[in-house]
């Protein structure tokens, strides 16, 4: 069995599309979802050293079909998604003490390549503070907590703009 978390040395990356060395190396990926009633339900967004943007929302809910989307966003958004990381101090964190994934509730991921750190943690999906403040590491899993609201706030945001239908 794998460890829940782990930090390693990050792989270069020679796809990039703009430059960036492999101390400035970025990925990012999350997934939070959970399989029920109406089969694998899911959202998951990514962002590559390369400026790929990969997004993809599965519901199967009165017969809903999956979404994906994909983009490239310039290296200013890559450095926005770094800071955001680096400011949150994530990469000095353990998930050891998190709850863990259940199949009723599901689950959610965070994986970052941050120059040559990697993280990957899971855990069970939160639905409140009130779940932060019940765990084991109630200022590790806040702090895990407020990141994924920034990073959903921002790739959202950037998935919206970049996709949208109607003019305002």
């Amino acid at each position: 069995v794998l460890p829940r978390h782990s930090v390693e040395k990050a792989h270069a990356n020679s796809s990039s599309t703009f430059t960036m060395d492999q101390s400035d190396e970025f990925y990012l990926r999350y997934y939070v979802g959970h399989k029920g009633k109406f089969g694998h339900e899911f959202l998951e967004f990514e962002f590559r050293p390369n400026g790929k943007m990969r997004y993809a929302n599965n519901s199967n809910y009165k017969r809903d079909s999956m979404i994906r989307k994909e983009a490239f966003v310039t290296p200013l958004v890559i450095e926005e998604f770094k800071r955001i990381v680096q400011a949150s101090e994530i990469m000095s964190l353990d998930d050891k003490d998190w709850p863990e994934p259940a199949k009723e509730t599901g689950r959610q991921e965070l994986e970052v390549v941050l120059n040559d750190e990697h993280i990957s943690f899971t855990c069970a999906k939160i639905g409140s503070l009130v779940d932060v403040q019940s765990s084991l590491d109630p200022d590790g899993l806040r702090t895990f907590y407020y990141l994924v609201q920034d990073l959903k706030c921002f790739a959202f945001s950037l998935i919206n703009l970049h996709f949208k239908i109607k003019p305002i």
